[in-house]
């Protein structure tokens, strides 16, 4: 008779005191937003019974079968008063999936459901799934669109592949329907696509980032936007630019859509990430800017350089120097969580409001893009302190 390994009960009460901590806000201040002690997701929040035979017998020394390496880009939703990430999980064979986990408050107590999401093996060709954005449609349908990834067949580089965006939907986040893959015409791949929460002209709207192959974007300036009819069938034939690349600023090698875009009075907030190389190899932040309620292809704020960066231990990881979200959540009381991943291996929350958001997108100042205009920029920033402090004496 097959007898449960002991160790497993000790790994149990160990995680279970690691699940239960409480995530305190640190002391780092900008007034824009609150950062937490700990990750909301790692790997060692992945249940043991996905890990590990439990069984003695046919694993006498409770080794890890199916290893789990790390957790992180996250979609984000709100349902029913509970937040609930899709995560990204990596397992030791490098291949993706995706699994929902469930907290009260949205900073700790995060808890993976008892099994990962198995979707519909519609593409035969694909090989690995990640980063998926869920957006609550005005359809009724909630919306995850992710990346999917196969192999360049036409590319002997054993590392070519090709990034679609795979979409599937539900609406209890237990039973998902796949549906077609995007079709853009004009863009070879396509990552990090974002679709919009309303209808535009009657269409469903994606906020795209089209790329000449999987690395690089080559031809592609920034992030798009596209119109399509059909979301079971979606085809987008031509895509305009919102959020700009530009030399010398964050967004410089590329840029991306984030999360699922906030509206408010003065327009849809945006958080997005850019990218720029160094001697260290690329640098991933987050950035955010602003486009009209009636054109979300207009940009109508962008605040000057980067909203959240690595710091401390968030550099180092898999692909270290790296922060990016794909999921925020804007609760009753208009507090905004945003979930960022730390160099391809860990979750984060940071706090802030939508009022916070909005002031810091309307009333940063933007980026002048020049050395001698930003010196200039910060002087008249100081003078006017300067002037300030005088009047207060």
């Amino acid at each position: 008779m097959s007898q449960i390994h002991p160790k497993y009960y000790e790994m149990l009460r160990e995680q279970e005191a690691f699940l239960s901590r409480v995530n305190h806000k640190t002391d780092f201040y900008n007034g824009v937003y609150d950062r937490y002690e700990y990750p909301v997701l790692t790997r060692e929040h992945i249940p043991l019974t996905w890990r590990f035979d439990l069984n003695q017998e046919t694993n006498p020394y409770f080794m890890e079968r199916l290893g789990v390496n790390c957790v992180f880009n996250s979609g984000a939703i709100e349902l029913n008063g509970k937040y609930y990430l899709v995560a990204r999980i990596e397992g030791n064979d490098r291949k993706s999936f995706f699994g929902v986990a469930e907290s009260d408050n949205g900073v700790d107590g995060f808890r993976f459901w008892d099994k990962p999401i198995l979707l519909d093996d519609t593409c035969p060709e694909e090989t690995n799934v990640y980063d998926m954005r869920l957006t609550k449609h005005e359809d009724g349908y909630i919306y995850g669109v992710f990346c999917s990834e196969s192999k360049d067949r036409s590319n002997p580089d054993l590392s070519a592949a090709v990034a679609a965006a795979g979409i599937v939907r539900t609406k209890d986040l237990k039973h998902w329907e796949r549906l077609d893959n995007l079709k853009t015409l004009r863009s070879p791949q396509q990552r990090n696509v974002v679709l919009h929460p309303e209808f535009v002209n009657g269409k469903y709207a994606f906020y795209t980032r089209p790329m000449d192959d999987f690395i690089e974007t080559g031809s592609g300036s920034g992030i798009g936007f596209g119109l399509c009819d059909d979301i079971e069938h979606a085809v987008i034939d031509e895509e305009k630019m919102t959020s700009l690349r530009k030399y010398h600023q964050i967004t410089e090698a590329k840029n991306g859509a984030g999360a699922v875009p906030i509206k408010t009075d003065r327009g849809w907030l945006h958080i997005a990430h850019g990218v720029r190389n160094t001697a260290a190899g690329l640098r991933y932040v987050l950035y955010c800017f602003a486009t009209d309620l009636k054109d979300p292809t207009k940009v109508i704020a962008e605040p000057s350089g980067m909203f959240i960066g690595p710091r401390g231990a968030e550099r180092v990881g898999d692909v270290s120097n790296v922060v990016f979200t794909n999921g925020a959540i804007v609760n009753e009381k208009k507090e905004v969580f945003i979930y960022y991943a730390s160099s391809d291996t860990r979750l984060h929350v940071a706090t802030t409001t939508v009022d916070k958001l909005t002031d810091f997108i309307f009333n940063t100042p933007k980026d002048p893009g020049r050395s001698v205009e930003c010196v200039a920029q910060r002087c008249q920033l100081i003078d006017r302190n300067l002037e300030l402090l005088a009047n207060a004496r």
